[in-house]
């Protein structure tokens, strides 16, 4: 039977409290409400016993990873139709990596909230969560869950790759480069606009392994998006296609009123971290996925992560740590191909956990198959041994601290001693970073505090620290840095991150010196708070530290928020 001949039960939905049956409803609300709509223009055989799909988009003007997503809102419309479905799109908050400052990660919560409190106050029965961008996926998942009604993700997909005189370009990834071989004086003015005019060529996300592509493979091995879904590049027929299905399948979610809490167990969060390390994934999806799994009630902490990164080869042969860019890895069989290699692994991935798309997910990879073992390695000839990433912790870090050791671009510097070199803001690093008089060396260490969840505020991606032009000119490429900030997924470096806790709160990154420590944290003193007033001061008074997720914490915790009264 389809899913379009499944007959409906107007009493198990939702969204029959706001509409009753019949002209009148049944209550003078529900006449109401179907008045409103006769206004939009909807007869009552659109929407009668039929489940309503909200479309939550984060498409806008200034958003290009999402400029494509009006018109696969249209495409999610058709498949709902066809489902016998009743769809509406909601336009929410944009988070756009590229423009949004200081960083989107400031507002991830607020488009958390947004989703929650949408999908609770409305006549809803299932949601479509369109996004791709970085802060996006977690936002619209984390919001979702925390509402817990039948939903599925959409992702954006990645752009297709870079090029620069034949050769492919990885956004991000060889931005950074081009850029160092600017300040070097290794290419000139209109070299590096050449560089930058063919670094993103069409819609969608970057097309590295990045946060938005790590983000968009976690809601797919999650099992709240589609099989195969996360890797079709964004202008690709197949995702216009794969949109439509989206659609499909949120009404079936709706009508068997599954909701996504059921998809998100605490299997399904660690075949999430097992597939972060197969793919020399981002950094950010650490907090990414400790404040998701919080939000589904599931408890995961770093020493999670660790345990898994130690026992996980990295399978993607991805930028930034590998060769190869997300276009090149659809072809080459995309995420199911990894996951039916990595099953290869004994006691690795939970196969027989649900997806929104039907069956087990093991039956979606079972049927994957991998066309270019350079691009998707066999578990025998691995990129690396493990995981990419690792857990680190010590005086400057007693709440851990994270490192993507897979793409120090000099594994010397994995063990080092140096003379420590410490900036107080990101601004005073920028305008003091090239000065002759800090004598950096490539022994140096570069410090950045300041720059956590409150520091930052919103623990921006400083942490790719920029390295001295002069150094750059005697062809160094990479130092040690630290720093309670995040950075770029499509970043590298041998950089040490998300210290915990950090240092504007007066964790051991604002005292440092072993020796000094005791002294140091009787005399400090707190910084004055960056916001007095609006978002930015509920931010600050209720945001976690990084090894907790970034998540407020009253949204982090259990407890009732009450279905509103329809009538």
């Amino acid at each position: 039977m389809s899913s379009a001949s499944v007959p409906p039960n107007p009493k198990s939905l939702r969204s029959a409290a706001w509409f009753g049956q019949g002209a009148t409803g049944g209550h003078m609300r529900a006449f109401s409400h179907r008045s409103r709509l006769a206004q939009l223009g909807y007869e009552p055989d659109e929407y009668e016993g039929k489940p309503v799909i909200a479309i939550l988009n984060t498409w806008s003007d200034i958003n290009p990873c999402h400029m494509h997503l009006r018109e696969r809102a249209e495409q999610v419309k058709r498949g709902v139709w066809q489902a016998g479905g009743f769809p509406l799109e909601f336009p929410v908050s944009t988070l756009s990596e590229t423009f949004q400052k200081p960083t989107p990660m400031l507002y991830r919560n607020l488009l958390s909230m947004e989703t929650e409190e949408l999908l609770r106050s409305y006549p809803i029965d299932g949601a479509v969560l369109m996004g791709g961008c970085d802060k996006t996926t977690p936002a619209l998942l984390m919001g979702a869950t925390s509402a817990d009604i039948p939903a599925i993700f959409l992702p954006a997909g990645p752009m297709l790759r870079g090029n620069y005189r034949g050769e492919p370009l990885g956004s991000g990834t060889d931005l950074w480069k081009y850029w160092d071989q600017h300040r070097a004086g290794r290419i000139a003015d209109c070299d590096l606009a050449e560089v930058g005019s063919g670094l993103a060529r069409s819609p969608g996300h970057c097309m590295t392994m990045g946060t938005a592509s790590t983000m968009t493979s976690i809601a797919e091995v999650l099992g709240v998006a589609l099989p195969g879904s996360a890797s079709i590049p964004a202008v690709d027929s197949a995702h216009h296609r794969m949109a439509t299905r989206v659609g499909t399948a949120a009404v079936q979610l709706a009508r068997e009123g599954r909701t996504i809490t059921e998809f998100l167990t605490r299997e399904a969060f660690e075949d999430a971290a097992t597939t972060v390390f197969a793919l020399g994934g981002s950094t950010n999806a650490l907090i990414h996925l400790i404040a998701m799994a919080g939000r589904a009630g599931v408890a995961f902490t770093l020493d999670d992560f660790d345990v898994i990164s130690r026992r996980v080869p990295v399978l993607a042969n991805l930028r930034p740590s590998g060769d190869y860019l997300m276009e090149d890895f659809y072809y080459a069989g995309g995420l199911q191909a990894l996951l039916h290699e990595l099953a290869k692994l004994p006691d690795t991935l939970h196969p027989n956990r649900p997806t929104v798309g039907g069956g087990t997910i093991g039956e979606h990879w079972q049927q994957a198959q991998v066309h270019n073992p350079d691009v998707i390695r066999p578990t025998d000839q691995p990129c690396s041994d493990e995981g990419g990433l690792a857990v680190l912790r010590g005086n400057l870090a007693p709440h851990g601290a994270v490192i993507k050791y897979i793409a120090s671009q000099k594994p010397s510097l994995l063990k080092h001693t140096g003379p420590a070199v410490v900036f107080d803001s990101y601004a005073e690093l920028r305008a003091g970073i090239d000065d002759p008089a800090h004598a950096l060396t490539p022994d140096s260490v570069l410090v950045l505090r300041n720059a956590g969840p409150i520091g930052g505020p919103g623990m921006p991606e400083y942490g790719m620290l920029p390295i001295p032009t002069y150094l750059l000119e005697a062809g160094i490429t990479d130092l040690v840095r630290i720093s309670d900030a995040r950075m770029s997924g499509t970043s590298y470096g041998t950089c040490v991150l998300h210290i915990a806790p950090e240092s504007h709160i007066g964790g051991p990154l604002a005292l440092v010196d072993d020796a000094e420590l005791t002294r140091r944290r009787n005399a400090w003193q707190p910084p004055a708070p960056t916001f007095e007033r609006g978002y930015g001061a509920l931010y600050q008074a209720h945001i976690t530290q990084a090894d907790q997720g970034c998540d407020f914490d009253f949204l982090a915790r259990p407890g009732n928020n009450p279905q509103p009264d329809p009538h």
